[in-house]
């Protein structure tokens, strides 16, 4: 089981050849085997891990596997509810264990370790067979990352009704692996705040679809919650309240737990843009602080941007993100790059200043702060990643960027064309279909005909229409590293986190795990009734995902499509 980018054709993608019990898999494998047989799990079964040397984090994946198999209880999404299954269940065998390996040629290390290797050397691959005799299920790995990827699915295959666990669909033989490397969510905490808990919650979920990287917008201008030892007076100054702060502690707490359960943090800084909150600490480093009317200087209220011109800032700016990713285990850090505002340096002087002194363009003072500040991050063994915007710095401004940069493209899924084609590795965003945050209405005082800038809301379902591959040769496929969903915070908070992000960030999960590599979008109808799974079984295990149908329409698979 060698790491792969790409996979092969699904075994199937469409209802007509999905075998008609398999509704609780998200993201479907890629290869998978069932047959017609009930098997019910032992009030005694339990997890034998045979790995020389298992890391701790390994146990503690165990030991939650076994949580979810003992309490998700999740009854069958039929009409009943299983009840009609406990004549196949009289007769069945009983499953006692679940064996875990790695294959001779692993290295045993942490599932944390494994998680936050560079894209492209990460093995999340495993194969689970769980026989129809009763005999001893086995997953198989080539690293404790791809165990742990392996116990979820495991999960996500057995029902209870009666005080009976059980699947109909033994024997069951999977082969997995993902079709993408990077299987993103990004969560802005600057815009609204969101405790530790309620973030902790968002990675659970998130494990349990196979995302695997949290996408950490965590400063803006309108908040700087980040505590950072060299620089305490940011949030001091820049958080909303003391209690509004991310510690040095909660950071590693965060990141810890996301290690554990498969997740890379991947912190996103934005600069020289989204930056006004740093004036309140460092006034004469920001331009047209808190400038108005705002809509002049910024796309959204306070006004105000580095002074990227200026040699101090550019340090200043370097070494911030610097201390930063030095507390961070991820190969990569986010340095943003979006929605920088011209009008803010035309009239500011000290930026004036400096350009007509050294007789350098506006253009070219970015192109100098850009390489200062990743060439930085590079020196300590960081990969810079361009959030949304900094496709605006490879299409819009002609900047110099290295070629390790990794473009996050945003604006628009037309967009990765032209930026592949400079050759860069890009991460897709596309705010048509993945922003969580559409739809919700303007959010602007004194505008009652406002809307949201990037309407209509994205359904689940129209997300998974999305095709990463679209318009691309064969030959740039491989640039293509993944995508994520994204929930802006304008207008959300820990309130409603929940229901916003869930279901469906899990459509893009399934696009990046499952997708064939020519590019074809997946079925939405077969789909539909495995997503009602995946959102009865989260609400099992505590979270507050939204509906997505009638009870009456997730009991009756397809009764409520259109042309039924």
């Amino acid at each position: 089981m060698a790491p792969s980018r790409c996979v092969g054709l699904l075994a199937f993608v469409a209802a007509s050849i999905l075998p008609s019990g398999v509704l609780a898999l998200w993201p479907i494998p890629t290869n998978l085997e069932t047959g017609t047989t009930a098997l019910k799990v032992s009030p005694s079964f339990y997890f034998d891990v045979q790995v020389e040397g298992a890391p701790a984090d390994l146990y503690e994946a165990v030991d939650q596997a076994q949580y979810y198999l003992e309490t998700d209880q999740l009854g069958r999404l039929v009409v009943g509810r299983g009840a009609n299954d406990t004549t196949a269940l009289a007769t069945a065998k009983t499953l006692s264990s679940l064996q875990l390996s790695l294959t001779s040629s692993a290295t045993v290390e942490p599932i944390a370790s494994e998680a936050v290797k560079p894209l492209g050397t990460r093995s999340e691959e495993y194969e689970l067979t769980i026989p129809a005799d009763g005999s001893t299920a086995t997953l198989t790995a080539n690293s404790t990352l791809g165990l742990y990827r392996g116990l979820t699915t495991f999960n996500q295959l057995f029902y209870y009704y009666g005080g009976v666990t059980y699947t109909l669909l033994a024997p069951i033989a999977i082969t997995d692996t993902p079709a993408y490397p990077f299987r993103g969510l990004a969560l802005d905490t600057s815009r609204n705040y969101y405790p530790v808990t309620d973030i902790l919650r968002t990675l659970d979920a998130m494990s349990w679809v196979k995302i695997n990287t949290f996408h950490w917008h965590i400063t803006d201008s309108q908040s700087f919650p980040l505590e950072v030892a060299q620089y305490p007076e940011l949030a001091m100054n820049g958080a909303y309240s003391a209690t509004e702060v991310y510690t040095e502690s909660d950071i590693q707490s965060i990141v810890q737990y996301a290690g554990a359960r498969g997740i890379d943090v991947l912190m996103e800084i934005d600069t020289p843009g989204h930056t006004a909150i740093i004036g309140a600490t460092y006034p004469d480093y920001v331009a047209c602080f808190d400038a108005t009317p705002w809509a002049t200087y910024a796309n959204e209220p306070p006004a105000g941007q580095l002074r990227f011109a200026l040699p101090e800032v550019m340090n200043f700016t370097a070494s911030l993100l610097v201390d930063i990713a030095n507390i961070l285990p991820s190969s990569y850090i986010s340095t943003g790059g979006d929605e920088l505002n011209t009008n803010c340096y035309v009239n500011d002087t000290l930026t004036q200043m400096q350009l007509n002194s050294t007789n350098t363009t506006l253009n070219d003072a970015l192109s100098t702060f850009t390489q200062t500040t990743h060439n930085a991050l590079i020196a300590t063994g960081k990969t810079p990643v361009g959030r949304l915007d900094k496709t605006e710095m490879v299409l819009d401004w002609n900047i110099t960027l290295s070629n390790e940069t990794i473009v996050m493209v945003w604006i628009s899924s037309e967009d990765a064309l032209a930026v592949v084609e400079k050759g860069f590795r890009i991460v897709q965003v596309p705010s048509n279909y993945f922003y969580l945050d559409c739809g919700g209405g303007g959010w602007l005082g004194d505008y009652p005909a406002g809307n949201s800038w990037c309407d209509p809301f994205k359904t689940w379902s129209e997300a998974y229409t999305f095709d990463p591959l679209a318009n691309l040769t064969e030959s740039q496929y491989s640039l293509v590293l993944g995508g994520q969903q994204a929930l802006w915070s304008e207008q959300s908070g820990p309130q409603n986190l929940d229901p916003i992000v869930w279901p469906r960030a899990a459509a893009s999960a399934e696009i990046f795990w499952s997708a064939q590599p020519g590019g074809t979008p997946l079925n939405v109808t077969e789909a539909l009734p495995r997503l009602h799974d995946v959102r009865y079984r989260m609400v099992q295990r505590g979270l507050n995902p939204i509906q997505l149908q009638p009870q009456w329409c997730a009991l009756r698979p397809d009764a409520c499509d259109l042309t039924a």
